[in-house]
């Protein structure tokens, strides 16, 4: 299939180009069943864990940066988003977002009713 990319992605680097398109896909795949799921935490450039009796000073990286994970429980994608990019990314990531939420389903009300009936 045809994956648009809206304009403001031409300024992001390509690898973070590149989730994004892969996340559109992982999108696409689940869109009648299954699920994706997304992780973002703080990143600061390490590969390998820090020894705990060399906690010594440990130098803080010049800027923050944030990782981001997403599965379908087969496939796994993954970028590093830098503090300089954010706003960028965080623009195109809400309107991927937003184009995906579609296929959701809906809660049942008749729960919830019976609840607060049951609590009055």
């Amino acid at each position: 299939g045809i994956v648009l990319v809206p304009q403001s992605l031409n300024l992001l680097p390509v690898a973070t180009t590149q989730f994004l398109t892969e996340l559109t896909r992982l999108f696409q795949k689940c869109r009648t069943s299954g699920s994706v799921y997304i992780t973002l935490k703080k990143y600061d450039g390490r590969t390998k864990p820090v020894p705990r009796k060399g906690q010594s000073d440990s130098v803080e990286p010049a800027e923050n940066k944030c990782l981001l994970r997403a599965t379908d429980g087969k496939k796994k994608i993954s970028t590093v988003v830098s503090s300089k990019e954010v706003n960028k990314f965080q623009m195109a990531y809400s309107n991927l977002l937003r184009a995906n939420m579609d296929g959701l389903k809906k809660k049942d009300k008749k729960s919830k009713n019976k609840k607060s009936s049951a609590t009055q």
